[in-house]
């Protein structure tokens, strides 16, 4: 564990601004988070935030993704597959995220997201238990716009790589994410043009971007009793 309390994390470059406040406590340290560690519930939360769910329209000239979050049962409770996309890539190397990508003409978002996870991969379509999805995300450099697709994997994967977009595939349970050594927050910028960073400091990786936004939203459902 680092001096200041959390774990190493990865050797990602984050592009920090001049200005940054760093959170100072945990959001999560009061909250009961036992339901991060079932699996069933964890899916039925998101099952129940999809019914609510109005996507935002997709700004103009974006371009449409989807990524596939898939949720293993462990024996810790629900996991969480992650990659990290590979360093001689000319964007983004290096940096953790989900399976996905472009969407295809004539080609819906779930279907995206179950084809880019077996092409980077493995991960079998029968396998896949498509359970809802998550508030679409905009980036602003690569004007994306992501739709996350909450998946329930039934059979383990071998998480063996496919794809030379991809040099490492793992899995983190859910329930660790919300550690006091693991969460941070920190907020870029100065008012009115601040935004609010999630990170997620592993023993060997850090999850921040829109990834970080994504487990933190799934946490957020998650939570919502």
């Amino acid at each position: 564990m680092s001096a200041l309390g959390r774990r190493q994390g990865g050797d990602q470059v984050i592009p920090r601004p001049a200005a940054v406040w760093v959170r100072p406590d945990n959001p999560w340290r009061t909250l009961d988070v036992s339901p991060l560690r079932d699996t069933t519930t964890v899916i039925d939360r998101v099952r129940r935030f999809t019914t609510t769910l109005e996507q935002v329209p997709p700004p103009p000239d974006s371009r449409p993704s989807a990524v596939l979050v898939p949720i293993l049962a462990g024996t810790d409770g629900p996991e969480i597959l992650l990659t990290r996309r590979s360093k001689h890539l000319s964007s983004h190397k290096g940096e953790v995220s989900f399976p996905g990508g472009r969407v295809d003409r004539d080609e819906s978002f779930v279907d995206a997201a179950i084809r880019e996870a077996r092409e980077e991969i493995g991960l079998e379509p029968h396998t896949i238990e498509v359970v809802g999805e998550m508030s679409a995300m905009a980036t602003y450099v690569s004007r994306s716009y992501i739709v996350p697709i909450v998946a329930h994997v039934t059979q383990r994967p071998s998480l063996e790589v496919r794809n030379d977009e991809v040099d490492r595939v793992f899995t983190v349970p859910l329930a660790e994410l919300v550690r006091q050594d693991t969460y941070s927050e920190e907020h870029w910028g100065l008012p009115p043009n601040q935004y609010r960073i999630h990170f997620f400091h592993l023993d060997e990786e850090t999850v921040w971007g829109v990834t970080g936004r994504m487990l933190h939203q799934l946490i957020t459902i998650a939570l919502s009793a």
